[in-house]
């Protein structure tokens, strides 16, 4: 084929789940698109466990781009049925903290029941999931081209040059880079920080499993410290100095006959440095048997595939956008995975470029101008992502600490995801983008919840209070107890959930707590907190009753 022939709008590097879903939304509306992969599918990714947010965010996608397949992923059943039975169930976030040398201690653990009345998540298998959205990316008209090496890209004032190592060429007006860490874009144009301008610093090593010991049969214990969901039906995080450990069932829900489970560390490489003279899963026996209780979770497992280790996982990029290309999520930057920002943020970033791309495709005006918009709210995202996980990893060791910051995330997660499906649900009254657009505005770029200023006080004093810890000026006690004064003081938790409560260790809004939450809300709290709670909470039950699919 001619260079001529091989002529497109956008040119997506990178089929993975992120590129995958921006073609298959930029082909279903009219864009011409090239979807090239240096390798092939099915394979191997990491980014397995969902959040909420994750799947509003592909419900938006959707709802917005005209691609209701897209909806298969948000429920476990509809996975399961549709894609692979190799899906394994999220019904909370838990977290159990640990000392070297001592036994799990039972009064420091933390549970997030999901409420699953209102939002559903999950563990997706992702060498299945990536590959179902590929074939679905190409089924809307995204030209396949797998196996394919690029060797540069040249960028002229027409257009795109894609040059493959085979020597071939292919043209488009644009090129969105979705590759991950090893950016052709990145590389060329220099783009990486030579010290990553985030605050936390993290290395890695994971694999899947089998054989793995289920988490609440590593004890038996009290009613008082057994959480209302069982440990091995959520994403189970192990946390201790400066690291944490994940345990993430694929073999948790009678819907999936996978029998694997991902385990892995992250770990501060200042605390925790490489040795060289290790394999990687002596390198991670070595620190997990520090920990009496996380060594009996991973004890007798069997790798299914090779262990990976990383270096330093965080890498920031002075700019993601430019005039004709775009760095998107992972191409851009990398935060570590303790709060599963992964898949939302990739699908927020896709809501944000798409309708921007279809455009600038409709204009013929492909210029870096007309998505500063979008390179800021990315950048600011990162941010906001390093400063939560700063403070996670600050705070593990510490846990009257920790469990404030645990507290902060939660809460402005969840208000997040809860505004996220407001507006879905005013789209799905009148079809208005409008409403979509909405939900990029916010004087607080970057943040989960991006239009409350209180929530940005309390944010800002828990970074302000992470950072004089860090630097000595304070002892973790006092820093403990600034962070709580403010949550206590704050109108904007729902009470009945007990986020402002010390004493509550599990939080499950189930539909009696949010009976009660509806109650308390309508006497008391923040304006926006109760209109928004008690719109989504009415809707949410309306559907329930009507029969349909939560969210």
């Amino acid at each position: 084929m001619t260079v001529k022939a091989n002529r497109y709008d956008v040119a997506i590097i990178g089929a993975g789940m992120g590129g995958s879903v921006l073609g298959a939304a930029l082909s279903r509306n009219g864009v011409r698109v090239l979807l090239i992969d240096g390798g092939v599918h099915p394979r191997f990714a990491v980014g397995e466990a969902t959040i909420p947010y994750t799947n509003v965010s592909q419900r938006i996608i959707a709802a917005r781009y005209n691609l209701p397949e897209l909806t298969t992923l948000c429920t476990l059943k509809d996975c399961a049925k549709n894609i692979s039975p190799t899906f394994g169930t999220k019904t909370h976030f838990g977290f159990l903290r640990h000392e070297e040398g001592k036994p799990q201690n039972p009064r420091e653990t933390n549970e997030f029941h999901t409420p699953g009345l209102l939002h559903e998540a999950h563990h997706l298998y992702r060498q299945d999931v990536d590959a179902w959205v590929f074939h679905l990316a190409v089924k809307t008209g995204c030209t396949p081209l797998q196996n394919y090496k690029v060797a540069d890209v040249d960028f002229d004032d027409s257009g795109v040059t894609v040059h493959g190592e085979d020597g071939s060429e292919y043209r488009a007006r644009y090129v969105v880079d979705a590759s991950g860490h090893s950016s052709p874009l990145a590389e060329k144009f220099g783009l990486r920080d030579e010290i990553p301008r985030y605050k936390h610093q993290s290395r890695s090593m994971f694999t899947h499993v089998m054989g793995i010991t289920h988490t609440d049969d590593l004890w038996d214990r009290k009613p008082e410290h057994t959480p209302p969901v069982p440990w091995y039906e959520g994403t189970v995080h192990h946390t201790f100095n400066r690291g944490w450990g994940w345990v993430i069932g694929f073999d948790n829900t009678p819907l999936s006959r996978n029998p694997l489970c991902s385990i892995g560390l992250t770990v501060d490489p200042r605390v925790y440095p490489k040795n060289p003279k290790l394999s990687v899963e002596e390198d991670f026996a070595d620190i997990t048997s520090r920990f009496p209780d996380i060594e009996r979770q991973y004890a007798g497992v069997t790798p299914v595939r090779e262990w990976v280790s990383t270096d330093r996982l965080q890498y920031s990029s002075k700019q993601t956008v430019g005039d004709r290309w775009c760095l998107l999520s992972h191409a851009a930057a990398f935060i570590d995975p303790l709060f599963s920002y992964g898949l939302a943020n990739t699908g927020d970033a896709i809501n944000r470029l798409a309708w921007r791309l279809i455009r600038a495709c409709q204009d013929d005006d492909f210029s870096a101008e007309r998505f500063d918009d979008f390179e800021q709210w990315q950048q600011a995202r990162f941010h906001y992502n390093d400063e939560i996980v700063n403070a996670g990893f600050t705070a593990f060791d510490h846990f009257e600490f920790w469990k404030a910051v645990f507290r902060v995330w939660v809460w402005g997660n969840n208000y997040g995801t809860f505004r996220a499906r407001a507006g879905l649900t005013q789209y799905q009254k009148d079809a208005r983008d409008s409403h979509f657009q909405d939900l990029e505005k916010g004087q607080n770029l970057g943040f989960d919840w991006p239009d409350h200023e209180g929530f940005r006080h309390l944010f800002d004093t828990m970074v302000t209070q992470v950072d004089a810890f860090q630097a000595g000026k304070i002892a973790a006690h006092d820093a403990s107890e600034a962070l709580w004064a403010e949550l206590e003081a704050a109108d904007f938790f729902p009470k009945p959930f007990g986020f402002q409560d010390r004493s509550v260790h599990f939080m499950s809004p189930k539909p009696p707590v949010i009976a009660k939450s509806a109650l308390w809300l309508s006497r008391h709290g923040d304006p926006q907190v109760r209109k928004m709670l008690m719109k989504s909470g009415r809707q949410a039950i309306r559907l329930r009753l009507s029969g349909s699919k939560i969210f």
